[in-house]
C-alpha cells in the first residue's frame, strides 16, 4: 500500500436493475466516492422460468475491480446485493445454473406448502420475516424434488456467490442470511427447527459471517482478472443492500428517525435493537431483518420506484419516451390526489404493462384512471406517497417509538416531488439523500474494519458531514391526505 496515496476501498453494489463499482477514499474528516463502473443488471427469460444472468454480472464486477486497481490502492473489497435469491453450488464448487429471479412467478403454489409443515404464525415468531411470496424460503420449496437442488452442497446467497468466485471461501454474511426465512431472529443463527422442519438439508447453509469480517484474499483467477494484489482482502459488509443503505443513514443522536432506503423498492422502517415478534405486527407484515452491530431493521416493503420504471419502459415500447425530467414536470402540474393505487397490490409485482395495471386499478376502485403521463406519474409518486405515510405510522406505533424525522436514501433521494410528497404525505420533514446510501454503507463497514472510523455513530456523522443533504418541509393540510389514504386502503 502506497502511503503517499489516500486509503480507498471498493464497492460492488449489485441493485434489481444495475450494478456499479464505486471507490470510496476515506479519513477521519473526509468520504470521497468515485464510481469507476456501472452496468446494467437485465434478468434473463428462459424456458425454465426468469433468471439473473449472474456471469455477467460477475464479468462486470470483476471489470469494475480492475478500474478500480487503476484508480487507487485498494484496501479491501466488499460486495452487496438485492436480497432472497441465491446460486447452488455441487459437490465440486460448480454453480448449477442460473439463480432464479425472485419476480419469477414459480413460489406461488408452494406458500401454502410451507405454511403446512411449519405453520404462518410459527414461521414469524421464529424469523420475524414480513410474508412475501419470493422469500428465500418459499423459492427453496418450489425446488423440492428437483435434480439442481438434489445435487447441491451448497447454498449462497448473491453476494456470497461472488465473494466465493473471489476468494473460494463459502459463507453467510449475517444481513442477508436473516432475510431468507430460515434464520432465527432472537437466536441471530440459522434456524435448525426450520431448517428440519421443510425437509432442507442443513449442511447446504455455510456458517455465519458478521459485517466486518475477513472473508478471504483473491484467487489467482480473481487476480488475474483486476490486477489487484494477491493479499488484497475481501470483507463481508453488510452484503443486503438495505443494511448498508441503513448503515449510512445520515441520522443524528437526538432526533428518532424513520428511513426509506427508496430505489426499485422503498423499505421503509425503524432502526432496533430487538426484534418485534407479536401477532399485530405480523398481521401488518413488517419484518425483522439484521443490520450491522446486532441492530434490527424493522421495515416493510413497499413497491417503490419500481411502478415508476416499469411505466417508463412500457412507453418506450410503445414509442413514447419521455425524459424522466419531463414526466416530473407534467406530475408536477398534475390534479392533486385525482387517482391513487396500493403500491403492493399483487398486480403490480411482475414486469408487465405497468399503465394498464394503474388504469384497471383505478377502476376497478371506482376512480376515473389517470388519462395523461404526468397523471400517471403523479398518480404513482403520490400513492408511494402515502404507502411510506402509512408504514411509517405503523412502524412507530407496533414498535412503541416515536418517528420526529424521516431519512430517505437511495435512487428516490434525487427525485424533489416524491420527497416533498412524501413530507406533506406524513406531516414530517423529509431529510433527502445521500443517494448512494449503499456504496457508502458498504464503504464504511470495510473503513471501520481498518480502524479508520471508530463506530456507527462516527459512520453516520461522517456521512452527514460529507454528503449533499436537502431537507423537505411538510405543507399543506393533512386531512386531503387521511381522505385519499381510505379510498384505497392506505388508511
Amino acid at each position: 500500500m502506497n502511503p503517499s496515496r489516500p486509503t480507498a476501498f471498493a464497492a460492488v453494489d449489485l441493485g434489481a436493475t444495475s450494478g456499479r463499482v464505486i471507490v470510496g477514499r476515506v479519513g477521519r474528516d473526509s468520504l470521497d466516492l468515485d464510481e469507476v463502473h456501472r452496468f446494467d443488471n437485465t434478468p434473463v427469460q428462459l424456458p425454465t422460468g426468469l433468471h439473473w444472468d449472474i456471469l455477467r454480472l460477475y464479468q462486470a464486477s470483476l471489470e469494475g475491480l480492475r478500474r478500480a486497481e487503476r484508480k487507487a490502492d485498494i484496501a479491501s473489497i466488499g460486495i452487496d446485493s438485492w436480497a432472497v435469491d441465491y446460486g447452488l453450488l455441487d459437490a465440486s464448487g460448480a454453480l448449477l445454473g442460473n439463480p432464479f429471479h425472485y419476480r419469477d412467478p414459480r413460489t406461488g403454489p408452494f406458500v401454502a406448502k410451507v405454511w403446512a409443515q411449519v405453520g404462518a404464525a410459527e414461521l414469524y415468531r421464529i424469523t420475524g420475516l414480513q410474508h412475501l411470496p419470493f422469500n428465500t424460503v418459499f423459492q427453496l420449496a418450489a425446488e423440492a424434488g428437483s435434480a439442481r437442488l438434489a445435487a447441491a452442497r451448497s447454498l449462497l446467497m448473491i453476494p456470497d456467490l461472488l465473494t466465493y468466485w473471489l476468494t473460494g471461501a463459502r459463507g453467510a454474511e449475517a444481513t442477508n442470511a436473516s432475510t431468507t426465512g430460515l434464520f432465527d431472529a432472537t437466536a441471530r443463527a440459522w434456524s435448525a427447527e426450520l431448517i428440519e422442519g421443510i425437509g432442507l438439508d442443513p449442511r447446504l447453509l455455510p456458517a455465519i459471517r458478521l459485517p466486518g469480517e475477513r472473508a478471504g484474499t483473491l484467487l489467482p483467477s480473481a487476480r488475474a482478472a483486476t490486477g489487484l494484489p494477491a493479499t488484497t482482502p475481501v470483507v463481508a459488509v453488510a452484503s443486503h443492500d438495505t443494511a448498508s443503505a441503513v448503515a449510512a443513514v445520515p441520522a443524528a443522536d437526538g432526533p428518532s428517525f424513520a428511513y426509506i432506503s427508496c430505489g426499485t423498492w422503498s423499505l421503509v422502517g425503524l432502526e432496533l435493537d430487538a426484534p418485534v415478534l407479536s401477532e399485530d405486527s405480523r398481521a401488518a407484515n413488517f419484518t425483522n431483518e439484521l443490520g450491522i452491530d446486532g441492530t434490527v431493521r424493522y421495515l416493510r416493503n413497499v413497491m417503490g420506484l419500481w411502478l415508476l420504471s416499469e411505466t417508463q419502459r412500457t412507453w418506450r415500447v410503445q414509442g413514447r419516451d419521455i425524459p424522466l425530467r419531463d414526466l416530473l414536470a407534467r406530475a408536477a402540474q398534475a390534479e392533486p390526489l385525482a387517482a391513487l393505487v396500493n403500491p403492493d397490490a399483487p398486480e403490480f409485482l411482475a414486469p408487465g404493462d405497468m399503465p394498464a395495471r394503474i388504469a384497471a386499478f383505478c377502476a376497478r376502485t371506482g376512480q376515473t384512471p389517470p388519462g395523461t403521463p404526468g397523471a400517471v406519474v403523479r398518480c404513482i409518486l403520490e400513492s408511494l406517497a402515502l404507502a411510506h405515510r402509512q408504514t411509517v405510522r405503523q412502524a412507530a406505533e407496533l414498535a412503541g417509538r416515536d418517528v420526529e424525522v424521516i431519512h430517505l436514501v437511495g435512487g428516490g433521494s434525487r427525485n424533489e416531488l416524491l420527497c416533498q410528497l412524501t413530507a406533506d404525505a406524513t406531516g414530517l420533514p423529509v431529510v433527502a439523500g445521500p443517494t448512494e446510501a449503499t456504496a457508502l454503507g458498504n464503504i464504511l463497514v470495510q473503513a471501520r474494519a481498518r480502524g479508520l472510523v471508530d463506530d456507527r455513530a462516527s459512520m453516520r456523522r461522517l456521512v452527514a458531514a460529507t454528503q449533499q443533504l436537502r431537507t423537505y418541509r411538510p405543507a399543506g393540510d393533512q386531512r386531503p391526505w387521511t381522505a385519499a389514504a381510505a379510498r384505497v386502503g392506505l388508511g
